[in-house]
């Protein structure tokens, strides 16, 4: 167990191609599978290796985040000693530099007792052992360590982000980016394992230069000057940077094989809990190969979907690969196919929403359900 780690996860993420779902939460606070949220699988991946103690660096908009995360308790990370700290959650203007972060909240790693740092970011949704990288990471004697996935075909998944070029002894020789050009790429994971010293001398290199505004900017931009080796994992890996990445990565979530190694008994993916009582499926409803959340109501079609939890569904609506967000009412009549609908909307009787399978359309986020169409609900 890595008793003698703490995590720093960086929420300093591009979502420009996610602004329909980050509007209003950071895209760590995104709902996936109708029960998580995007963070709970690198907070999970932490505390399954014995790390008990994580801050997480949020630019902003973190209300939703908050909220989910709370003081820890799911992830046992309520503690009295360490524990979890969550740093600049505010609505001032949002920061990308995780620097400025982390030099803010300087007492966190000052204080801490750890001397070794797991610094990773929430948009890679993997069930990765760190003890394995850990001891990969001592053994190698590097400085720092980084994760990558090779990845085959060019994945479309991964597209701008960057590569790393190796030599036989996985010592990291370059960095580039995926542009789509290479059939096969080893793909940065933004997980990097280093000393606490080591992390705060990057710190002040970085306000002293003034070159550097991330973490990883600056361990990229000086691979000369640091024994950097990469730890190859070789397990399942979506990464969520788009819509249409977070729409595949939740529609793989529904492969058997992918769900078994994802939620593995051995290494848990923790989340808040939700006390609802169980969906009620009624006698018209028709289910195929879908995810469906305690608290809904089933009396339509659904096929090849996420249901979140207190979905209506009703009478002869069709629902077919899509991503139905917690609390949404589908009135009778409607057809969606390749839909992803935020919290709270409200879809009209006899309503057709289709979108692509790689480009899916998506409703966003309503504030409230006007009381008005709650009462217009037909009892299933």
């Amino acid at each position: 167990m890595l008793t003698n780690y703490l995590g720093i996860v960086s929420l300093t993420e591009n979502e420009n191609r996610l602004k329909s779902l980050t509007a209003t939460r950071p895209l760590a606070s995104i709902p996936i599978f109708g029960r998580y949220r995007v963070i709970d699988f690198v907070l999970s991946n932490l505390v399954n290796a014995g790390v008990t103690n994580v801050g997480i660096l949020v630019p902003t908009k973190s209300r939703s985040l908050i909220d989910h995360v709370g003081t820890g308790k799911p992830w046992d990370l309520n503690r009295k000693v360490d524990g979890l700290y969550i740093f600049n959650y505010s609505y001032e203007p949002p920061s990308t530099s995780d620097i400025k972060l982390l030099k803010s909240n300087m007492e966190f790693l000052l204080r801490s007792k750890k001397e070794m740092v797991i610094f990773a970011s929430s948009h890679m949704i993997c069930n990765i052992d760190f003890e394995d990288v850990a001891k990969f990471h001592e053994e190698s004697g590097a400085e720092v360590t980084v994760v990558y996935k090779k990845i085959a075909n060019e994945d479309e998944l991964f597209l701008e982000l960057p590569t790393l070029i190796l030599d036989q002894n996985s010592n990291v020789m370059g960095v580039g980016k995926n542009i789509g050009r290479r059939t096969t790429v080893n793909i940065s994971l933004d997980m990097f394992v280093l000393s606490k010293e080591f992390l705060i001398d990057c710190i002040l290199t970085c306000l002293e230069n003034g070159n550097c505004t991330t973490f990883r900017d600056f361990i990229y931009k000086n691979i000369q000057n640091i024994n950097l080796k990469a730890y190859e994992f070789k397990g399942y890996v979506g990464c969520i940077n788009s819509i249409s990445s977070y729409f595949k990565v939740s529609m793989d979530m529904l492969n058997v094989d992918i769900q078994r190694e994802l939620f593995s008994e051995q290494r848990p993916i923790y989340t808040k809990s939700n006390d609802s009582p169980p969906t009620r499926y009624f006698s018209t409803c028709e289910v195929e190969n879908s995810f469906i959340s305690n608290g809904c109501l089933i009396a339509g079609k659904v096929k090849n979907s996420i249901i979140s939890r207190g979905v209506v569904i009703e009478k002869d609506a069709i629902v077919e690969n899509s991503i139905i967000f917690s609390k949404c009412i589908i009135k009778s009549g409607a057809i969606l196919k390749n839909v992803i609908l935020d919290k709270n909307v409200v879809i009209d009787e006899n309503a057709t929403l289709i979108g692509h399978n790689k480009n899916p359309l998506v409703m966003e986020k309503q504030s409230f359900i006007n009381l008005s169409q709650l009462k217009e609900v037909k009892r299933i």
